[in-house]
């Protein structure tokens, strides 16, 4: 690898296949970036990445499931060898499923969605963290959800894996303290995805993924340790923690469950 490419800003992401994940690629192409992506269809990702015209200097492409450890670690692994250590890794990765706990099939569910958007974001962290230290510096991203605030009917896999999430960025945020790595919490409201499409019900402030990526990166530039994207969600999602949990459940009396699996 060539000093100049030595030099050149590296970002890491997850979930680069569709969704917040690939327009966040773009966004950080358009910052000049150098990119490794990591997804499971990585023959189309790989077929995505050409179409932008981008070479294996500029890009690189690993395949992995992020619900298996060994996958994402070798691909962090394998980042690393190639490519050198990133400045900036975003667990974009993730799944949302409905599920009803009355079923035995949504168990499975359950442990699948914490496999992906927990286990999976941790292990996605683990290869680059003690070199981060090292160099004393470097910016790890989680990206959770505004359904992190309060449970929804239906959600309860969904909810509780990206509650989970915020929780464990935050433990992650203090224990890496004063080592000059940054941990970045961001809560998206309803981003345009091919996981929003199936929803039953109204989406507020629903955003585009390059509406949510352009303001993602701007949070991630400036190591906010917190954020909700869009900002008016982040306000709702204020006033539903508050609110008496009768009038709560009154209020989601009768709303449209999420789709469980087919």
């Amino acid at each position: 690898m060539s000093n100049h490419l030595l030099h050149t800003r590296l970002v890491f992401i997850t979930g680069a296949s569709s969704g917040i994940g690939q327009a966040l690629a773009l966004r950080y192409a358009q910052a000049g970036y150098r990119l490794a992506l990591v997804g499971r269809r990585s023959s189309e990702l790989q077929t995505w990445a050409q179409a932008q015209g981008w070479n294996d200097n500029t890009c690189r492409i690993y395949s992995a499931d992020v619900a298996d450890p060994a996958s994402i670690v070798a691909a962090g692994t394998d980042c690393l060898a190639a490519q050198g250590l990133p400045d900036v890794v975003i667990a974009s990765a993730g799944i949302s499923i409905g599920m009803d706990t009355a079923e035995r099939d949504d168990i499975d569910v359950m442990a699948r969605t914490f496999a992906t958007n927990n286990t999976g974001m941790a292990a996605t962290f683990q290869p680059f963290v003690a070199a981060m230290v090292r160099r004393g510096g470097g910016t790890l991203v989680g990206i959770a959800s505004v359904a992190a605030i309060r449970g929804l009917p239906g959600h309860g896999a969904y909810c509780a894996s990206k509650a989970a999430v915020v929780a464990y960025c935050e433990s992650l945020r203090g224990e890496l303290r004063r080592s000059g790595v940054a941990v970045v919490t961001l809560l998206p409201g309803y981003v345009d995805t091919p996981l929003t499409r199936k929803n039953r019900y109204a989406m507020p402030f629903l955003m585009s993924p390059q509406a949510f990526a352009a303001q993602a990166f701007d949070a991630i530039a400036a190591q906010t340790s917190y954020r909700v994207i869009p900002w008016q969600m982040g306000v709702v999602a204020r006033l539903l923690r508050l609110l008496p949990n009768t009038l709560f459940d009154r209020l989601l009396a009768g709303r449209p469950r999420k789709h469980r699996q087919d």
